[in-house]
């Protein structure tokens, strides 16, 4: 499940990185076996770094505050649109595109938190867990 995250977000990043339809672009050279190669280049610590990606951890703690069983998943869903939609023109993509983008990102969260909530316990642990290892 992280890696449709990071594979969602390394979508994202990319499409915002080169503003064109991601179905436009050539693939990227192969990496050398037994290496690990970040699809999101450059790019990943802009979003990693954004002040928007910091907001939306924020508001997944607050979110989970109560324990997972009582999460507002319809709600944790809407709010966390919104802050991708905020998030949109920093990353030069339109707000509805950023959210397309990423419409399945919260649910999958939910899921993650649920099966591991130590996700929580730090903004580098949800960065893993959305991004991959760094």
């Amino acid at each position: 499940m992280n890696r449709q995250i990071a594979a969602a977000l390394a979508a994202a990043a990319l499409s915002a990185a080169l503003a064109v339809p991601a179905f436009a672009q050539h693939p990227a050279p192969a990496a050398p076996a037994g290496s690990t190669a970040k699809m999101q280049g450059n790019e990943e610590q802009a979003w990693i770094n954004d002040p928007h990606m910091k907001a939306w951890f924020d508001l997944t703690r607050t979110a989970f505050a109560g324990g997972a069983a009582k999460v507002d998943v319809d709600g944790y869903e809407q709010k966390s649109f919104a802050i991708f939609r905020d998030f949109a023109p920093a990353m030069h993509m339109s707000p509805e595109g950023m959210v397309d983008h990423l419409k399945l990102i919260p649910r999958q969260v939910v899921q993650i938190v649920k099966e591991d909530p130590h996700v929580l316990d730090s903004y580098p642990n949800f960065v893993a867990a959305t991004f991959g290892p760094q």
